[in-house]
């Protein structure tokens, strides 16, 4: 009976929970410099099929925001060939510790999804990256509910990223559409700092529709609201700078390996 009524206690805390993190000026906007709500299931998807890595970086920001680390990314093969790999010095500009992630790269979805399974009841875990693109059918609204449960046992937020898929009936506390934007330049008219066009989706138990324009701060670890003064000081935009990948050559022609690395 204990352990019902714990089940129970948990579930509705799932269901009311905003997913948004409260604080700052106004509520929606906590985000910015808190993260997304931990232990909790969160969908972020590209607005377009070019946008893969914009919603990688957004992903990334997002855990470092919430100092929510380590982070273990999972992606399939598919992933790797169509988004290409994972670029490490991309990542460490982003300000990810070069050991605070790990990447697994699976054969396929059946298998990203019980990885993802095991993965989300790892305690140790800060967040946990899943990577999915195209339609991916398994990713439905049974197997998000037991990322759901699985993060709010364990604390582990889970970020589950969705490139060339339309949006389905999830159990996500939220879903974000993300898209790149220009950036403000630096001296000399140098690209500024990675910036994106954001929109809350979809919000249990809130309002949704929201967008925001930001640029990730590496130094404060944040996002800056580009609609700021401070902000709109610096200059006029340039071209959004966006998570680099190795999309060609010989790195990424060799076969992904089949088991996780640094």
């Amino acid at each position: 009976m204990r352990d019902s009524t714990a089940l129970i206690a948990r579930l509705r805390h799932v269901a009311s929970d905003t997913g948004v993190r409260q604080g700052d000026s106004r509520a929606e906007d906590g985000w910015l410099t808190q993260g997304l709500a931990r232990a909790q299931l969160h969908e972020i998807h590209a607005a377009h099929v070019e946008e893969g890595a914009s919603v990688a970086g957004f992903g990334v920001a997002l855990a470092l925001v919430a100092r929510a680390t380590p982070i273990l990314w999972l992606r399939t093969e598919a992933a790797e060939r169509r988004g290409g790999r994972l670029h490490a010095t991309g990542l460490v500009e982003l300000g990810v510790a070069v050991d605070a992630l790990v990447l697994g790269v699976v054969a396929d979805e059946d298998a990203l999804l019980r990885a993802a399974s095991d993965s989300a009841r790892c305690a140790g875990l800060g967040t946990l990256i899943v990577e999915a693109w195209g339609r991916c059918p398994g990713i439905d609204l049974t197997s998000t509910r037991r990322l759901m449960l699985a993060a709010e046992v364990s604390g582990v937020t889970v970020l589950l990223l969705r490139v060339d898929a339309s949006p389905v009936p999830t159990a996500a506390a939220t879903r974000w559409g993300v898209a790149a934007a220009a950036s403000t330049p630096l001296e000399a008219h140098a690209p500024g700092a990675p910036a994106f066009d954001i929109e809350l989706q979809r919000r249990r138990g809130g309002p949704s529709g929201r967008r925001w324009r930001v640029e990730w701060n590496r130094d404060a670890c944040r996002f800056d609201d580009s609609q700021s003064p401070a902000v709109q000081a610096a200059g006029t935009p340039l071209s959004g700078a966006r998570l680099p990948v190795a999309s060609g050559g010989t790195a990424a022609q060799r076969p992904p390996a089949s088991v996780r690395r640094a």
